[in-house]
């Protein structure tokens, strides 16, 4: 079973039809014992970070991600939220990935919205999707390049556009809108085996 995280910040619908494109069925859940059993996690989010962590602590959602050992896949505020503090209202994220994420300058239009192309793709989450591929993105904070960064992006300089620790993986753009390319991830994914 898939279960992707529902706690209010994430937009849901889009992301289960692009599984179901995929012929998996998945369960859109805040019960903790259904995410913990479950045999991958997507964990998607939008909008404030502030207000999504207090959504995820108000569930008791936070302890049960940080704790889960198969493959989760953060998803826009999905991957921002596994680094540990956000210049987005100054919040602590789950800490998962050391790291802050910063707010993109006022010299390029914010939030980055629209098509922007990947590089620097490392691991089975981009089996298949070649260099420069380009992806779908909606966001105004971004994640500086660190150690845990599996694929890059550029808008004002280069920042983390994907990035993996252990069992977590995170994406900032949205593989449900991304096309075949995105299609291709979100099956990468569920085919992931720890």
């Amino acid at each position: 079973m898939i279960a992707i995280i529902d706690y209010g910040a994430g937009n849901t619908k889009s992301l289960q039809f692009a599984l179901e494109r995929l012929g998996v069925k998945s369960i859109l859940t805040s019960d903790p014992e259904q995410i913990k059993s479950a045999e991958k996690v997507i964990f998607p989010g939008q909008g404030a970070a502030g207000s999504a962590m207090k959504k995820l602590q108000h569930y008791g959602l936070d302890k049960v991600i940080r704790n889960l050992t198969q493959p989760v896949l953060g998803i826009c505020l999905g991957m921002q939220l596994l680094c540990e503090h956000s210049e987005e209202g100054n919040i602590q994220g789950l800490g998962i990935v050391q790291g802050t994420v910063r707010r993109f300058s006022d010299k390029v239009k914010v939030p980055q919205m629209g098509w922007n192309s990947i590089h620097k793709l490392k691991g089975s989450l981009f089996e298949g999707i070649s260099e420069a591929s380009y992806m779908y993105l909606v966001h105004s904070y971004y994640v500086p390049e660190i150690k845990e960064t599996v694929a890059t992006a550029d808008y004002n300089g280069t920042y983390s556009v994907a990035l993996q620790k252990d069992n977590f993986y995170g994406v900032q753009f949205h593989p449900e809108k991304s096309s075949l390319k995105g299609q291709l991830l979100l099956n990468n994914f569920l085919n992931i085996s720890l």
